[in-house]
């Protein structure tokens, strides 16, 4: 049986954080989904959809990672792509906390649900969305910090918030 993970998230940036546990769960898993949960309440600085297509540009190359949006839970989403493991990466202890809440209930509505944590590279644990937006708002190169060039994006415009 091919051993799928979903990585969810709302990825608003796709940040190096993130490429790093992909591209470290790609080692523990036949396939990965990156998973972009589709929060209608949120405000994006991207679109799901612009979103989606950058983190695909980016592992192009790699068949055994693919990229989907979903709305609803992700436990259930998780069943849909026939997913047996959640991948999730712990920057601290703070991080740790909150996903074990997260993990526990995940597991209350999909039983056959394993969430599987790594710990954030070390030079990678300061790089959350929130910071890179933050940052780009007021005109900072935020270009060191996530797997991608903002002038490789559809959409791009200088005054644009992250």
């Amino acid at each position: 049986m091919k051993r799928i993970a979903i990585f969810p998230g709302s990825f608003d940036p796709f940040t190096n954080g993130h490429l790093d546990v992909v591209q470290r769960g790609a080692a523990l898993f036949d396939e990965i989904v990156i998973a972009i949960g589709n929060n209608s309440n949120k405000k994006r600085a991207w679109e799901v959809e612009e979103m989606e297509g950058i983190i695909a540009g980016v592992f192009k190359d790699q068949p055994n990672i693919s990229v989907q949006s979903y709305k609803g839970l992700t436990a259930d989403f998780a069943r849909q792509v026939g997913a047996q493991f959640l991948l999730r990466g712990l920057r601290n202890t703070t991080d740790f906390e909150y996903e074990n809440t997260i993990a526990q209930a995940n597991r209350h509505v999909n039983k056959d649900l394993e969430t599987v944590f790594l710990i954030t590279s070390p030079h990678l644990a300061a790089i959350s969305s929130t910071i890179i937006r933050e940052i780009h708002s007021y005109g900072g190169n935020v270009d060191d910090f996530i797997p991608f060039r903002l002038s490789e994006t559809s959409n791009n415009n200088s005054s644009r918030t992250l």
